[in-house]
């Protein structure tokens, strides 16, 4: 990027950590000098993260939670403050994907995609936000392309990543006028496991789904982590209620 991203001193929760974004993002901060809560609901993923950070010799807090569960998202900020005593950044980058047809979609996974996607990044938020006031610190939330466009067979999807976007902008609002940064960053398709698990429903019309497929390829992951990773940093001091598209040109026309 060629931007100096320097998070020394600092601590910053990333949630998704087991793996893709969220672990690419939790190496990218503690290059820069963070110490770091990770957090997921795969634990075996987060061990293996956490030694891919042994050689950064930042501390790592490895956390297990189901962040469907408000309870657990709120555990998660305790648990970062009870370790280190303070809060920097907070990445909200896990979530869930069930592609279907609407008139299919099961109560249990859009419950599932509202829960993980979007009530979870409030919760975590609601918890941090004191800390994070006291250290002026960042809130970077991870929402998609599929916040502007709509996606066939991704109705639930659609509707927690657009719901996130202007999530950002109200809170980012509401604090306008205090020592807290509130951002936001819209990957396009990513390799990650999301993607590797891409299954479109039976019968599903191929000429739609390529209407939001990359035309020039997947967004790299480093390319992303580096800016959730410059967003939570002095670096990002400029940004405030904005979105940053990383989609390729998806969403340009």
């Amino acid at each position: 990027m060629g931007i100096e991203i320097d998070m020394s001193g600092k601590v910053a929760l990333v949630t998704g950590a087991a793996s893709g974004l969220g672990r690419a993002t939790a190496i990218k901060l503690a290059e820069a000098g963070a110490d770091l809560c990770i957090v997921d609901l795969n634990e075996e993923g987060l061990e293996e993260t956490e030694q891919m950070l042994a050689s950064s010799g930042r501390q790592v807090l490895v956390h297990a939670a189901d962040l469907s569960d408000s309870a657990a998202c709120t555990g998660a900020v305790d648990a970062a403050i009870a370790e280190f005593s303070r809060l920097d950044a907070l990445c909200n980058v896990a979530g869930v994907i069930f592609l279907a047809n609407s008139h299919e979609m099961t109560d249990e996974r859009w419950g599932l995609t509202m829960a993980v996607n979007l009530t979870a990044p409030f919760i975590l938020s609601r918890a941090a936000i004191p800390h994070l006031l006291e250290s002026k610190g960042a809130i970077v939330n991870v929402t998609s392309s599929a916040a502007f466009i709509g996606e066939a067979y991704a109705a639930a999807y659609c509707a927690t990543k657009a719901g996130l976007l202007n999530m950002t902008k109200a809170m980012a609002m509401e604090y306008m006028y205090q020592p807290i940064r509130i951002n936001s960053v819209a990957p396009g398709g990513m390799a990650t496991n999301i993607a590797a698990n891409f299954r479109p429903p039976e019968g599903a019309n191929i000429d739609l789904i390529k209407r939001f497929s990359p035309m020039r390829g997947v967004v790299e992951v480093n390319d992303v982590a580096d800016m959730v990773a410059m967003l939570c940093s002095p670096a990002g001091n400029g940004y405030h209620g904005a979105c940053v598209s990383l989609d390729k040109g998806i969403t340009a026309g």
